[in-house]
């Protein structure tokens, strides 16, 4: 067995980990349900999101078996986090002389077949990982890889809310102290955007490109470099029940449900593709070179995310989405989603509807 190493910049992870203020924290439905996602699309028995201790590896969520921690030195995510950039994949883990001695494959829980994608923090440190395995030998198909991937980034997003919620959680004793909190992060978000606000390109509540960027974006989303029409999805989603937020909470809550839900907009689609605010209550986002199936499963994690936003009020989001057409305007396709997004709302809304 080959014991992982520790990174170059230990140290400092572990302080980044640290400041989540997770481990050993009760498990939470919201990191249940997406290790549960993950297991369903990767088509395996068992999966978690575990978190690198100095010593040990510790689990927030598992399903499959029955565990809370394990020795990092015999943990496959130890060396996942060596390459934070990759997805670590084992086809067999008795055929990898990394593992086919460690006591996780000899005994209980037998595994055989490993991929872990790296959870990285915001300042880009690798704090765990959420992992899928079987005891039995496989293979990770490309789409399940990049699922498995964006689902990664969607536990880091859930750990920014929770880490917020504590942060604000314990001000709460004093109004003054969590209305300050309040303003410093506006004015985080403010400072972050500054450069595109003096462009008049970025909604200024949000942080987000507006309306104005989201034409040019638009086009240029859905039109190749050589002419041609390129694979690409829109999203559009409105806050349900918004009215009713600005008429019993006030037009300051209304703001800060925008604000949050801005800011989840962002992490959401660092990774790729662009969020606008388009008007009022309502947001685009762009998913370019995705197909119709891989945006509707981006836009039911988005869903989720928001229904976990540590608001102290519920909230949720109705959403279209639909695949730009060989021959129509981009403007054809955001009328679709329109079409879609106003299904999602009459049957029921907090759902996904998909253009045909």
């Amino acid at each position: 067995m080959i014991k992982p190493d520790k990174p170059a910049n230990e140290a400092l992870r572990l302080e980044a980990l640290y400041r989540y203020r997770i481990l050993d924290s009760e498990r939470e439905r919201s990191f249940d349900d997406l290790v549960a996602i993950a297991k369903a699309v990767c088509g395996t028995t068992m999966a978690a999101v575990t978190l690198i201790d100095v010593e040990r590896q510790w689990f927030k969520s598992m399903q499959g078996i029955d565990a809370t921690e394990n020795l990092r030195s015999e943990s496959m995510c130890g060396h996942a986090i060596l390459q934070p950039q990759e997805i670590m994949v084992v086809e067999d883990a008795l055929q990898d002389v990394r593992f086919h001695d460690n006591p996780v494959v000899t005994g209980d829980p037998h595994v055989r077949f490993y991929a872990g994608a790296p959870l990285i923090s915001s300042d880009g440190l690798p704090l765990g990982t959420l992992c899928v395995f079987d005891a039995r030998p496989q293979q990770l198909a490309t789409d399940k890889a990049e699922a498995l991937a964006a689902l990664s980034r969607q536990v880091m997003v859930v750990m920014e809310l929770r880490r917020f919620a504590l942060d604000i959680q314990r001000h709460m004793l004093e109004r003054n102290d969590y209305e300050r909190l309040l303003s410093e992060y506006h004015d985080v978000l403010l400072a972050q955007n500054a450069d595109l606000a003096e462009q008049s390109r970025t909604d200024a509540l949000t942080g987000l490109p507006n309306r104005r960027a989201l034409a040019a974006a638009l086009d240029e989303a859905v039109i190749a470099v050589d002419g041609r029409d390129r694979q690409t999805c829109v999203a559009l989603l409105d806050i349900d029940h918004f009215k009713h937020i600005n008429d019993f909470q006030g037009h300051a809550t209304g703001d800060r449900v925008l604000a949050e839900l801005g800011a989840l907009l962002r992490s959401h689609f660092a990774g790729g593709g662009l969020a606008a605010r388009y008007g009022g209550e309502e947001f685009v986002a762009l998913m370019p070179d995705a197909d119709l199936r891989t945006a509707e499963l981006q836009c039911e994690f988005l869903r989720v995310a928001v229904s976990n936003l540590p608001l102290g009020f519920p909230v949720t989001i109705s959403i279209g989405v639909a695949q730009h057409q060989p021959g129509e305007t981009s403007d054809q396709t955001l009328a679709r989603a329109d079409a879609a997004l106003y299904r999602a709302k009459g049957a029921g809304r907090n759902r996904v509807e998909v253009a045909p």
